[in-house]
């Protein structure tokens, strides 16, 4: 029996925000549309929910078949629903930012949804209210980053605390004081040294640390505060 058949359906939808970091610069993976509505335009990636699916399986779901990659880390943003949004029918969408490093991504799966990472700071318009979702996003992850330590979820296994400099300026698109920020990244004991250097350092060669899992996950939501306060507001 169907107790809510006089009620109106709705189509509920996943769109995922996918970062990663290059070495150089935060991107976003983007869809060009090869269907209708808004055919050959830019598109965040996702997907309806299956009628038998959770919501984080949905996007988990998504995520692989666009990536190849599991265990991402993944977070539930915001939903939309404003009347409208989808010019083809009534769509609620449920967002979630997720985070990558590029160079794990499968790129077989990539090219074959039409998919490509492109810089933020050549970001195309977006479809619907997806750029809004994608400034939603960035500010979520600009406010985490500074407290937690998010930003590892975009950096290889191994890595240079330059390299981790470079990407929190990517995240803030601000220089950070080199001395200050190393201070602070060595002072969490987050930081394993690796015994091995940077070979492909073009200077003297730095010291590659890996993660300390077993602390990362025991004391993720510990506010560390990477960067300064007054980058927060």
């Amino acid at each position: 029996m169907s107790y809510y058949s006089d009620q109106p359906h709705l189509l509920v939808a996943i769109d995922c925000i996918i970062l990663g970091f290059d070495g150089q610069e935060i991107k976003l993976l983007l869809v060009k549309r090869n269907f209708e509505p808004e055919l050959g335009k830019w598109s965040l990636m996702g997907g309806f929910v299956r009628e038998n699916e959770d919501l984080d399986v949905s996007a988990s779901r998504i995520l692989y078949e666009l990536t190849g990659l599991t265990n991402v880390y993944v977070e539930q943003l915001q939903v939309f629903g404003k009347v409208g949004r989808d010019p083809a029918e009534r769509t609620v969408s449920v967002v979630y930012f997720a985070l990558i490093n590029i160079a794990d991504h499968d790129t077989e799966a990539v090219r074959s949804h039409n998919a490509f990472w492109i810089s933020l700071s050549q970001k195309p318009d977006l479809i619907f209210d997806h750029n809004e979702m994608v400034g939603l996003a960035l500010d979520r992850l600009r406010y985490k980053a500074a407290l937690h330590p998010l930003g590892f979820e975009l950096l290889p296994e191994k890595f240079t605390i330059p390299q981790l400099q470079k990407l929190y300026e990517a995240i803030y698109t601000i220089p950070l004081d080199r001395r200050n920020f190393s201070r602070k990244l060595l002072s969490t004991g987050l930081l394993l040294e690796t015994g091995e250097k940077d070979q492909n350092s073009t200077t003297k060669k730095a010291v590659l640390y890996r993660l300390n899992q077993d602390k990362y996950q025991s004391k993720f939501h510990a506010f560390w505060n990477f960067v300064p306060d007054s980058m927060l507001g």
